[in-house]
């Protein structure tokens, strides 16, 4: 029998990535399907799914610090998790969840499936509760990634544009990992979903050396044709300096891949996704 999915997020980066690679699925975004409501899920026919695909979250990571913020991020990134992980585990389904390098406090490189939870800010902390309650689930795979490309605004895109208008950005030097292109993290939950492995938790990027953010912005200068040096280097302490409300951002983000890897899917290179993102693949 074919498999049935029921993808939540579907309006974000990796969501759009998920609908080309499952058509056939049912995908709801937050006016759809408000997942941090109990009676949302009454009103669904659990039992012509057997798989629960979520990608949503609250991602601002400044803005999960702020009192109304940290209330949204409590509800979507925890609380909602717990009630997806309930309907779940209720009907015997697969559940996919999207974890995240904000978890951990960036001390250890690479980051490994088994390191304890020390996340440093609001943010981190509801990702944390959302992972320890998708991981009761008897069939659960969590994916923890970092550093996510897709199509719509996002890092690349942003230094592309300014290295187009002819601005000189300052970009921190001492933030170190790599890019996660959804293609891949979308292709990696596809290949759990049709080798199945053990179930557990996968550290999900691209490979690669491990750069910082600086690093990628003068990459993409370059590739504009602008000059690397245009870009600045500066620590994350010099960035946020005399700015109010902002998170604190783990240093190290860099995931190993070798449990991933062992189930036999290769990640590729980030330099060879940012070639596929410059021909516009994500556009």
């Amino acid at each position: 029998m074919s498999k049935t999915y029921f993808i939540v997020g579907a309006d974000g980066q990796l969501g759009s990535e998920l609908s080309r690679l499952y058509p056939e699925a049912t995908l709801v975004d937050k006016d759809q399907f408000d997942m941090t409501d109990p009676a949302a899920y009454e009103a669904i026919d659990w039992s012509v799914y057997d798989t629960i695909i979520n990608v949503a979250a609250m991602t601002n990571v400044d803005g999960a610090e702020t009192p109304e913020g940290r209330k949204i991020a409590w509800a979507v990134n925890a609380t909602a998790v717990g009630l997806l992980a309930r309907t779940a585990a209720t009907h015997n389904l697969t559940l996919i969840h999207i974890s995240s390098d904000y978890v951990f406090d960036g001390t250890q490189e690479p980051h490994l499936e088994t390191e304890a939870f020390a996340p440093l800010g609001v943010y981190g902390q509801t990702k944390a509760a959302g992972d320890i309650a998708a991981s009761v689930v008897p069939k659960h795979y969590i994916l923890r990634t970092s550093w996510v490309i897709g199509g719509g605004r996002n890092f690349v895109g942003i230094m592309k544009e300014l290295a187009g208008k002819g601005v000189s950005p300052s970009v921190v030097d001492d933030q170190v990992g790599r890019l996660t292109f959804t293609s891949t993290l979308a292709a990696a939950i596809k290949h759990l979903l049709d080798t199945t492995p053990a179930y557990g938790t996968y550290n999900c990027s691209n490979s690669g050396t491990s750069v910082s953010w600086a690093d990628i912005a003068r990459l993409v200068f370059e590739k504009a044709g602008r000059a690397p040096e245009d870009v600045s280097k500066v620590t994350t302490a010099e960035y946020y300096a005399g700015k109010e409300g902002i998170a604190p951002r783990p240093l190290k983000s860099t995931m190993g891949l070798d449990k991933l890897m062992a189930t036999g899917f290769e990640p590729t290179d980030w330099r060879d996704e940012l070639e596929q993102y410059w021909k516009g693949t994500y556009a």
